[in-house]
């Protein structure tokens, strides 16, 4: 297993952050992993009641962009 070595933040130096220092290769995997789950989700089918909802929403902002381009006429 890797060791993650910190740097604490110096009081005196104002820094509020600790530096992480993290094995290249335990990078890699955790970065090869996160890709995959993200890919797995960008390509998820939306689900159908996402569709309607959406459809729904795009129905009423047409109905209000024609009900304001009414008034200017």
């Amino acid at each position: 297993m890797s060791t993650i070595e910190t740097g604490m933040a110096d009081p005196a130096g104002g820094q509020d952050e600790a530096e992480i220092f993290m094995d290249p290769k335990v990078q890699e995997s955790i970065g090869r992993s996160l890709k995959a789950h993200y890919d797995d989700i960008v390509n998820a089918p939306v689900p159908d009641k996402f569709l309607v909802l959406l459809a729904q929403l795009e129905a009423q902002e047409n109905r209000a962009a024609g009900d304001s381009a009414d008034e200017r006429h």
